[in-house]
């Protein structure tokens, strides 16, 4: 039974990575799945594992929300620059998957990208009055902050997968 706990959080864990790169909650998915196997099988994690999992969750949230603002605010983004890139990045990562479905979960990732971008310009032009060239710069750099925010939260996923997937296999 540890056996089949094991290949249960290693699916988990891997599905939380594309998860996590599709920008939806994969890593507390990792880690939600490791903890219900553990509860099933108490011998598959120590309480030390589990907790380090938790912490690289909460630092790949810190890092994605950090990132993402600091792309439209390091251009000069206004407040409304930045909620325009989050609603654009959403709508973006939907577009993405549905379009260009040819090309899964890449579509995704340039939806969200491309979405970001389009929203900041959006709403800096729309809603903050700002000329095109403010609002392009704050475009292009919420896209950068998305672009490296699913980089470096795709990071923190993949090292949380592997310490759940090495520390089931290896007591």
């Amino acid at each position: 039974m540890l056996l089949t706990a094991g290949i249960l959080t290693t699916i988990g864990a891997l599905l939380g990575v594309v998860l996590t790169l599709l920008t939806l909650p994969g890593i507390w998915l990792m880690l939600l799945v490791a903890m219900l196997c553990t509860w099933w099988q108490p011998d598959l994690y120590s309480l030390w594992t589990l907790a380090a999992v938790a912490i690289i969750a909460l630092g790949a949230e810190i890092a994605e929300g950090l990132s993402s603002a600091a792309g439209s605010a390091k251009t000069g983004g206004s407040k409304a620059g930045i909620a325009g890139a989050l609603v654009g990045s959403l709508v973006g990562l939907v577009a993405g998957t549905v379009f260009l479905v040819f090309i899964p979960l890449i579509g995704s990732i340039i939806g969200a990208v491309v979405g970001a971008g389009v929203g900041a310009v959006i709403a800096e032009r729309g809603i903050a009055k700002r000329p095109w060239g403010e609002s392009f710069r704050s475009g292009k750099g919420a896209a950068v902050g998305r672009a490296l925010s699913t980089i470096i939260k795709g990071g923190f996923a993949v090292v949380a997968a592997l310490v759940l997937i090495v520390g089931a296999f290896v007591n």
